[in-house]
C-alpha cells in the first residue's frame, strides 16, 4: 500500500508538470510496485490516469487552454481504436505484452529527447485559428493510433500525443498539454471499459494509487509554469529509456501471470 501511495504520488506530480507521461510509468508502477497481476494493473493503470488527469485539466480550463475540437476528433477516434487495442492485448502473452511496451517506452523517451518546435504543423494558422483541410486527416490518424496503443497497452497516451500535437499538428506547448489532458480523460475511460471485465480490480489498491495522483497532480500544477519544462522533459525521457530497461529486464526472467 505504502508503495501505491508513493509511486501514484510521483504518476500525478508527472501528469501535473508535464500534461502526460506519467501514464506509461503506471503499469510497470502497479505491477512491479504494487504486485497487481498485468490484467488487473491495464484496468487500474487507465482509472488512475483517466481520474488524475481530469484533475490536472481544472486549472488549465480556468486559463482557457487548448484546442476542444482537436481533443474531440482525437478522443473520439481514440475511443473507438482502444477496443480495438484491448481485443489485441487479450490474444497476446503477457511476457511479449511487456516486452513491446518495454520497445514503445523507449522510443517515446528518444523522441522526447529531440528538440521540439511549435512554429509548424498543418493545425496553426499565422492570424489564430486551425485550418482543417490538413488538420483533419492527421487529427484522426493520431487519435487511432493513440487509442489502439492505449487499449493494448493501458497507458493514456500522453507521452505520444503531445509530441503529435506538437510537431505534427503544430499547437504551441501550453496548447498541447491542455489538449493531451482531455485526450488522455477521452481514452482512458474508453481503455477502462474495454478492459474493466479482464480481472477483479482491487478497489484498495486503486482508490490509494488515484487519491496519491491526484494530490500530486494539483500540488504540481501550481508551479509547472515556473519550472523549465524543456529540461523537466528531458529528465522525464531518461526516466521512461530506464523504466523501459527495467521492464524488458523483468519480462524476460521474472514474467507476470496474465
Amino acid at each position: 500500500m505504502i508503495a501505491a501511495v508513493g509511486l501514484g504520488a510521483l504518476i500525478g506530480i508527472l501528469l501535473g508538470l508535464l500534461g502526460g507521461g506519467g501514464s506509461i510509468l503506471a503499469v510497470p508502477a502497479l505491477v512491479y510496485g504494487a504486485g497487481l497481476s498485468l490484467a488487473a494493473a491495464v484496468p487500474t493503470s487507465l482509472l488512475v490516469v483517466g481520474i488524475s488527469s481530469a484533475t490536472a485539466l481544472l486549472p488549465r480550463l480556468r486559463a482557457g487552454l487548448g484546442q476542444w475540437r482537436i481533443a474531440g476528433i482525437v478522443g473520439g477516434t481514440g475511443a473507438v481504436a482502444a477496443f480495438a487495442g484491448a481485443a489485441v492485448n487479450r490474444l497476446l502473452d503477457p511476457r511479449l505484452v511487456l516486452a513491446g511496451f518495454a520497445v514503445l517506452m523507449v522510443v517515446a523517451g528518444w523522441r522526447m529527447l529531440g528538440d521540439t518546435d511549435d512554429s509548424g504543423g498543418d493545425c496553426a494558422l499565422p492570424g489564430g485559428g486551425i485550418n482543417w483541410r490538413g488538420c483533419l486527416p492527421k487529427s484522426i490518424a493520431a487519435g487511432l493510433g493513440v487509442g489502439f496503443l492505449t487499449g493494448l497497452f493501458g497507458v493514456g497516451g500522453g507521452f505520444l500525443i503531445i509530441p503529435a500535437l506538437v510537431l505534427l499538428l503544430g499547437l504551441s506547448m501550453p496548447a498541447a498539454v491542455a489538449t493531451s489532458l482531455v485526450i488522455i480523460v477521452v481514452n482512458s475511460a474508453a481503455g477502462f471499459a474495454a478492459h474493466a471485465g479482464d480481472a477483479a480490480i482491487n478497489y484498495r489498491i486503486a482508490a490509494a494509487f488515484t487519491l496519491a495522483a491526484i494530490i500530486g497532480s494539483l500540488a504540481a500544477g501550481r508551479i509547472a509554469t515556473r519550472l523549465p519544462t524543456r529540461r523537466l522533459q528531458r529528465a522525464f525521457a531518461w526516466l521512461v529509456i530506464a523504466i523501459a530497461a527495467f521492464v524488458a529486464v523483468q519480462a524476460i526472467v521474472n514474467p507476470v501471470t496474465a
